[in-house]
């Protein structure tokens, strides 16, 4: 039978044989244990594990051989602890954006300190448009938006836009940009300036990232205060209404957004650790609980406060630590399967083997994950800010719930007691996927925003018009 990758199982019970000094406070042996590992993936030997790098090797080297010392089994390539998957970077390693009011003057914004870019391998060079301010940049919010850049609030908040509705709402709109504000007012997750870098990653076996030439930026809340300035409208109390969620009125800004980009793109390989930690109840051999952490972190990037490394302790690393800890603490270690990346036959054969798909985010552009998993007909226990858990629900394909413990846990217990709805919304997953995420489906509907796009004129410089 399949046993899906065990990612730092066995870290705890094996951590380094002399204790980081900071661990002499700690009383707790399980809070101790737990910060051990943390400030060790965390150190600066490790160079903030970013993917690829010598530090993300270093790690995972530790990792294996803790695993190895532990009597966990290899699952990786060859027999090894390690599986080696080729992966694409699109960076955008220098951007420049300047603010030009119709009346005089500019605003020069800072690039990672105060905006930062959606990198892709199509992001064009330049960009040259007027803006105008589109509140959460729902459909009726943007008919003025053809030909600008769009400025909308990024919020997170369940019942409002998504991310990946509003850049699809600003493209069919005929907007040529999108910047997305920070929402100052979601605390849950502070947005967080300086950015560590612009860059996207996919697997190297995937399309690179496109956005067919369609800019999509982030903005801090400092830097749209600065670009309402004396246009009559309070940027702060724009964005604090919206934190509210209360009514955002559209308006145009006085002002264009000039700016330059500069990609580079590489490919390059990546590896991931693998180990099975077998069972110790033959009554509970078949079950398994599958969960995955990140052993990568940020690496280098932004310096903050003269610093270039962001260790990733209390990211990743610490949460590696806090579930593999939970999983002591409850007596499940032995039934808990932790998994890094899974692609191929291996994510195949999880999806195969499991009972449900749970993914309870506070937000999620999309969820590509839960999608893959209704096309193999499991179930799924989604958080409401995943932007398929209200279709998900409303076809009785899984559950959409608030992202807190007892919401998650209800969902999922009620799915594994009672067998003939897990079977109904089994079915229901499949046919949802069949229906609406189906390479034909998704493909029409490409084709469709396309020949939208290309049977719009757009004004030129000298006032004429052109078709895109």
């Amino acid at each position: 039978m399949f046993r899906p990758a065990l990612l730092l199982a066995a870290i705890m019970a094996a951590t380094p044989a002399a204790a980081e000094p900071r661990t002499r406070t700690i009383a707790n042996p399980d809070t101790r244990a737990w910060w051990a590992i943390t400030e060790h993936l965390s150190s600066d030997a490790m160079e903030g594990r970013d993917i690829g790098s010598p530090g993300h090797d270093r790690a995972g080297k530790w990792v294996a051989a803790r695993f190895r010392a532990a009597g966990l089994k290899p699952a990786g390539d060859n027999g090894t602890f390690f599986q080696t998957f080729p992966v694409h970077e699109s960076r955008v390693d220098a951007a420049e954006a300047t603010i030009v009011r119709d009346g005089g003057g500019t605003t020069s914004l800072r690039f990672l300190q105060q905006f930062s870019v959606r990198a892709a391998d199509d992001l064009p060079a330049t960009l040259d448009a007027p803006l105008m301010f589109a509140g959460y940049c729902r459909t009726e919010d943007l008919t003025a938006a053809k030909g600008k850049a769009v400025l909308c609030l990024n919020t997170r908040r369940a019942g409002l836009t998504t991310g990946a509705e509003r850049v699809r709402n600003a493209q069919a709109a005929g907007a040529v940009a999108l910047i997305q504000v920070d929402d100052p007012g979601f605390t849950i997750e502070p947005f967080r300036w300086p950015a560590a870098y612009a860059r996207t990653i996919t697997l190297a076996d995937k399309p690179p990232p496109a956005t067919g030439g369609f800019v999509v930026m982030t903005l801090s809340a400092e830097a749209f205060a600065a670009i309402t300035a004396g246009s009559g409208h309070d940027g702060a109390a724009v964005l604090a209404a919206g934190g509210a969620q209360r009514p955002l009125a559209p308006f145009i800004l006085p002002a264009r957004l000039k700016a330059t980009f500069r990609l580079s793109t590489r490919d390059y390989s990546a590896t991931n650790v693998l180990a099975v930690l077998p069972g110790a109840d033959p009554k509970l051999a078949a079950e398994h609980v599958v969960l995955s952490a990140h052993l990568d972190g940020y690496g280098y990037g932004e310096p903050v406060g003269g610093d270039r490394l962001y260790n990733g302790a209390l990211d990743d690393a610490a949460y590696v630590a806090t579930l593999h800890s939970l999983a002591n603490t409850l007596g499940i270690a032995d039934r808990v399967v932790w998994a890094g990346h899974l692609q191929g036959a291996m994510k195949s054969a999880a999806f195969a083997q499991a009972e449900m798909f749970v993914l309870p985010s506070y937000s999620e552009n999309f969820g590509i994950a839960a999608a893959e998993a209704l096309h193999c007909g499991l179930p799924v226990v989604l958080g409401a800010g995943v932007a398929l858990a209200a279709q998900v629900a409303a076809a009785g394909a899984g559950f959409a719930v608030a992202p807190e413990a007892t919401a998650i846990a209800a969902a999922i217990r009620r799915l594994h007691d009672e067998p003939a709805l897990r079977t109904q919304m089994a079915a229901q997953a499949a046919r949802l996927a069949a229906e609406e995420y189906s390479s034909a489906t998704m493909g029409a509907r490409l084709r469709d925003l396309y020949e939208t796009i290309l049977s719009r004129t757009f004004p030129t410089a000298t006032g004429s018009t052109r078709n895109a």
